[in-house]
């Protein structure tokens, strides 16, 4: 199996037309991260559920849409056919928005989410464009900006400051996000980089089961789609909790 033969991701869609466009979104990865703003809002004290939905929604611009597109723009590593200036479009429109949401919930809430929107309209580029040396461009960087970065942002919509409970979550939240990328990096490396596989395994028995790109991916992959399901649940119960 070669690197031209397999799929980039497994969520992503045969190339070409608004097929890019939803495997550009990373679906399964985005609403695993907008997981975050949901339970950093549900863990404040007083939640106000249009605070929170306009900051998911701001997240969902940003991260979703904005980072994303930016880091095709970089090496297609998606190898969508979207071109170069309609992904700098996407990213500035909806880094845009999302700026434009948080400034207005800043004004009409708290003035100490200000300091978050500039943060976050900096951390798209800075991350997904591997500014500054590409010294925010690690595992560490990845689990504070799209982890710990969501779920304090979250929490500060809705309660105007941070308290215990929020450090907690973000921590939550950078371990989580960590374990992705453990889980994640060597899996694209398979997909993407990878230009063959080859190989066996022996077992103690005698069985002998041959190295593959599936056999490199299978388990990552799966433990992957259950981690993001597992956050979209506890986001969803805490806030049915909190209704």
């Amino acid at each position: 199996m070669t690197a031209g033969q397999t799929r980039p991701a497994f969520y992503a869609l045969a190339p070409g037309g608004w097929r890019d466009y939803v495997t550009l979104l990373h679906p399964p990865y985005t609403a695993w991260h907008l997981s975050y703003v949901v339970v950093g809002g549900c863990l404040a004290p007083v939640v106000s559920w249009s605070r929170l939905g306009w900051t998911t929604l701001a997240f969902a611009l940003a991260l979703g849409v904005g980072a994303h597109a930016l880091d095709e723009l970089r090496g297609r590593p998606l190898r969508t056919r979207i071109p170069a200036g309609v992904l700098v479009a996407l990213a500035v429109c909806s880094v845009g928005i999302a700026a434009a949401i948080g400034i207005a919930v800043a004004l009409e809430f708290s003035l100490w989410i200000l300091p978050l929107v500039a943060l976050g309209a900096f951390l798209v580029p800075a991350y997904n464009l591997e500014l500054l040396g590409g010294r925010l461009h690690t595992d560490l960087g990845f689990a504070l900006a799209w982890g710990a970065f969501p779920a304090l942002t979250g929490y500060v919509a809705c309660a105007g400051a941070v308290h215990v409970e929020a450090a907690l979550a973000a921590a939550w939240a950078t371990a989580l996000s960590l374990a992705q990328r453990r889980l994640s990096t060597p899996v694209r490396r398979a997909r993407r980089l990878a230009t063959s596989v080859e190989g066996e395994v022996r077992l103690a028995d005698g069985t002998v089961e041959p190295i593959t790109e599936r056999t490199l991916t299978a388990a990552p992959e799966e433990a992957l789609r259950l981690l993001a399901a597992a956050a979209v649940l506890a986001a969803a119960a805490l806030a049915a909790a909190r209704l």
